[in-house]
């Protein structure tokens, strides 16, 4: 029986981070190297998510590919973990990272906009978890961690496209995770608050930004990339073998109030 600190070691375990070469998904993948995963980034960006992959290589001494493909084609997504399977026998570990975001009233949004932000968050999510799904059931183990967000449980004005799109992510987390639980494949979602992520640097050193996180969290601050680490860990490892169908709010204490 395994038990204590190995029980977060993922030595010979495959893990696909997309949206893998900056911001939380490249803090998740630097967490999961780590603890021994192999690791494949995926972005539309491939020398972006190459050039990331031989700097996990190098730093963690683990295998690290990088890949192009976007979440949103069928197609492409098919193809990133065809090759994934080809290189390293399988997948054992998804993290749908991918996303985006457009902040603005709903009266100054389009619908092109909307769909978007609905097409690379929930479509783009869902489309991974359908091609990896088999191939975990062939190995009899998995793990899906998938991106959610504190807004996935509570509002904020200006964010309907992002907030929707985060709470389908909590829906399609539990409805997967009750499909696959009979194939040892646990799906959860991690719920980020305010992290200080490209995605938020427009906003984090105005005042509005400063007064939101403030007031909004109980740590009353930004979170560093590397506070995400703890909980892709757990959620990718043998650690967290009863943990499904769960939203592990990272948020400062934000949805706590």
């Amino acid at each position: 029986m395994t038990i204590g600190l190995k029980l977060f070691d993922l030595t010979g375990k495959t893990a696909i981070v997309t949206g893998g070469s900056k911001g939380l998904g490249f803090s998740m993948a630097q967490g999961l190297a780590s603890a021994g995963a192999n690791i494949v980034l995926v972005s539309r960006n491939a020398e972006e998510a190459q050039l990331k992959a031989q700097a996990i290589a190098d730093q963690f001494g683990v295998q690290a590919m990088g890949l192009s493909a976007d979440v949103a084609s069928e197609e492409q997504v098919a193809s990133m973990v065809e090759e994934v399977v080809a290189t390293f026998g399988g997948v054992d570990i998804l993290i749908n990272s991918a996303g985006i975001n457009i902040r603005r009233p709903i009266n100054e949004l389009t619908l092109d906009e909307f769909n978007q932000v609905m097409t690379i968050n929930v479509t783009g999510t869902w489309l991974c978890c359908r091609a990896v799904v088999p191939v975990m059931k062939q190995r009899g183990w998995g793990r899906i961690i998938n991106l959610a967000s504190a807004l996935g449980v509570v509002g904020l004005a200006g964010r309907t496209p992002y907030a929707s799109s985060k709470g389908a992510i909590t829906q399609l987390t539990r409805t997967l995770a009750l499909e696959t639980a009979a194939d040892n494949i646990t799906v959860n979602a991690i719920c980020p608050g305010p992290f200080l992520t490209d995605m938020n640097e427009s906003i984090a050193q105005t005042d509005d930004g400063q007064k939101f996180v403030v007031g909004a969290t109980a740590l009353k601050r930004w979170a560093r990339l590397e506070e995400i680490q703890g909980a892709a860990i757990y959620l990718a490892s043998p650690a967290s073998s009863y943990t499904t169908g769960s939203m592990l709010m990272v948020d400062g204490g934000w949805t706590a109030q």
